[in-house]
């Protein structure tokens, strides 16, 4: 995982960890006061059930993970959880920090198999552990605390499929629909993009078709084959529309980017592009070339390397 989600996870993590610590602290309080009953740590906890914001189930284990109170939950109390062997699941198994909250990993439920994390706290008598609260939440419940992570523009290579990848060099370019017409397939897209609203396009130069998005309908992608791509009268379909103000690829750079597209499609007969793509929002360029792998970078550096470089590169 790249550090932007790393950094954007933790962020996250942090907020919610700010909403849950101070509520399981004061539950721990309450029940070291009863520590031993199930039937007293039940009252305390179903009493503070709503305290605990977003939760799903709220229990007490012992040092060794085996659950000495039921499940309370919105419903009221599962008694037939009393007993439960936990020592086993994810965040039994992770290390509580000396402040004495955890707040685990994400993993899967064993009720529904769904995305969920568990916050433990400690409860102490004095000097002495004598367990832990848990608190279990379902990832759909609890809110989003960060804006939207920010896509990193730096260059980043993904390879492919390795049985592909070890049998480059026994292929070469079969001559598609969309190369017989590439002067036609590019200037239909370059005025759907700069005209038209298109501001998103996964260009299949080897199956001649494009995966296309525009403003107006920004949910739904359509499918444009390579009788579609061919015949300007498509454009007809699409009204005009501003260019965004807001896109970070520049109008008058959608030519030369797609021109460049072209360039590495017809470059070399072993090592070509097979498919790209192009989003104005992000300014992020996809190249899939014949090797199975995949570049991501900003347009600006796209921009900046010539034909030598990618035939030099990948050779």
């Amino acid at each position: 995982m790249n550090e932007i989600l790393k950094n954007a996870i933790h962020d996250q993590r942090v907020a919610l960890a700010a909403i849950l610590s101070a509520p399981l602290a004061e539950l721990a309080r309450q029940c070291a006061d009863v520590w031993g009953s199930r039937e007293q740590l039940d009252i305390v906890l179903n009493d503070g059930f709503r305290s605990v914001p977003h939760c799903l189930f709220l229990y007490a284990v012992d040092p060794d993970g085996i659950q000495i109170s039921d499940n309370i939950s919105i419903g009221g109390l599962l008694p037939e959880h009393f007993g439960r062997d936990r020592s086993v699941r994810p965040y039994m198994r992770e290390v509580v920090p000396p402040w004495g909250f955890l707040l685990s990993d994400a993993y899967l439920s064993l009720r529904v198999n769904r995305p969920s994390l568990t916050a433990l706290q400690v409860v102490r008598r004095g000097d002495d552990i004598l367990g832990f609260i848990g608190a279990d939440f379902d990832l759909r419940d609890l809110p989003a605390t960060t804006k939207h992570y920010e896509e990193s523009v730096d260059w980043r290579q993904i390879k492919g499929d390795p049985s592909i990848r070890g049998t480059v060099f026994q292929q070469e370019r079969v001559e598609s629909l969309m190369d017989r017409n590439m002067d036609t397939n590019c200037a239909i897209l370059e005025d759907l993009v700069t005209e038209r609203g298109l501001f998103q396009a996964v260009v299949h130069f080897s199956s001649s078709r494009a995966t296309v998005w525009f403003m107006d309908d920004p949910f739904r992608y359509r499918i444009l084959d390579h009788e579609a791509l061919s015949d300007p009268d498509i454009c007809l379909l699409y009204p005009r529309c501003p260019y965004p103000a807001d896109a970070v690829i520049p109008q008058e750079s959608v030519p030369a980017i797609l021109n460049g597209m072209r360039q590495l499609r017809l470059a070399d007969e072993t090592l070509y592009l097979r498919s790209a793509s192009i989003n104005i929002f992000n300014g992020l360029i996809s190249l899939t070339f014949s090797c199975d792998g995949t570049h991501y970078m900003s347009w600006q550096e796209f921009l900046d390397k010539d034909m030598s470089f990618w035939v030099g590169c990948a050779a």
